[in-house]
């Protein structure tokens, strides 16, 4: 249903040209949820762009539902729906009222355009909120409202940039919620992009990993975090004497790619911990190092960024990250 080949975007800030996009490369299957993940500046919501026909490409090629985003942008426009960043509502109409408009704007009669406009209120569990102005709303209320608007007119393929931004823990599972059930009910093919690595990781099949407008890493979050992180293991022995022999031995174990050692803390990183905790172990009950504690660490999203980019996954609004994306009027 996506497909992006060698996609490429360039804009210029001055005299200087940026590169927002270098090398963007992968595929989404029907049916299938992507998270589009990377630092601030890494190039995901000019890809977006690029792939929902708002910004043309520099160089490479994209086709959406079978459709080139390049020569092909109306047939594309069709069969997506688009929730930004920001709110997209008004102020001045009531929220049946702003579906409608917005089902008209894509060629819906009047009457399937206000059918629609029920309907997608009931299927996001705000039916309620029809007769509301969008001003009178909670930040979860505005952001279905959004994805409501996204999804009036019926798309395949529903594009989410941040959708649950700012919003707070119960109205993020809320909206999820709501955004699992439209899968299992409509089939619908999407791609987010979301600074809360706990979505992706429960969430999405496959994750796609951004970072200075190259795809670094592609694969399921399980894949990813057993290839690009790994178990950590942390043994604490008896004196410092037992660690730097702890440490000694683990150096030359098979299946430990990486030692270290604090104080008595001996801390290991594995492909598989459940194989090598036990015989680590018994190596060391044979060595006589006395082990009073030992502990294990599954890995997270977050440690395959630190592993790929040195850096953690700046969160939504975080000031350390500095952002060279795309501006939107561009």
């Amino acid at each position: 249903m996506i497909r992006a080949e060698g996609l490429r975007r360039t804009f210029t800030a001055g005299k200087e040209t940026i590169e927002a996009v270098r090398d963007v490369s992968f595929e989404v299957a029907a049916g299938e949820l992507l998270a589009l993940l990377g630092p601030n500046g890494a190039g995901k919501s000019t890809t977006m762009r690029m792939l929902t026909t708002l910004l043309p490409p520099t160089a490479g090629s994209a086709h959406i539902a079978g459709f080139d985003v390049a020569r092909e942008p109306g047939l594309v426009r069709e069969v997506i729906g688009y929730v930004g960043q920001r709110n997209a509502a008004g102020e001045n109409h009531r929220i049946r009222d702003e579906l409608a408009i917005q089902g008209r704007c894509y060629g819906l009669r009047l009457r399937e355009a206000r059918r629609r406009a029920d309907e997608v209120l009931e299927l996001l569990g705000i039916g309620e909120l029809a007769g509301r102005l969008p001003g009178t709303l909670s930040g979860g209320q505005r952001r279905r409202v959004d994805i409501a608007l996204g999804l009036v007119h019926g798309p395949r393929v529903l594009f989410l940039d941040e959708p649950s931004a700012g919003l707070d823990p119960h109205s993020r599972a809320g909206l999820w919620e709501q955004l699992q059930r439209l899968r299992r009910e409509q089939g619908l093919t999407i791609l987010l992009t979301t600074h809360y690595l706990d979505e992706a990781d429960q969430m999405a099949e496959r994750i796609v990993i951004v970072d200075q407008g190259r795809v670094i890493a592609n694969g399921t979050a399980d894949v990813l975090k057993a290839d690009l992180a790994g178990d950590r293991l942390y043994v604490t022995t008896s004196d410092t004497d037992g660690a730097r022999a702890a440490a000694a031995l683990a150096r030359r174990m098979a299946g430990i790619v990486e030692v270290t050692t604090e104080d008595r803390t001996v801390g290991l990183r594995c492909a598989d911990a459940d194989a090598v905790l036990p015989a680590y172990l018994r190596l060391l009950h044979h060595a006589s190092v006395t082990v009073t504690r030992a502990g294990l660490r599954r890995p997270s999203l977050d440690d395959v960024f630190i592993n790929l980019t040195g850096r953690r996954l700046e969160q939504p609004g975080d000031p350390s990250g500095n952002s060279i994306e795309e501006p939107t009027h561009a």
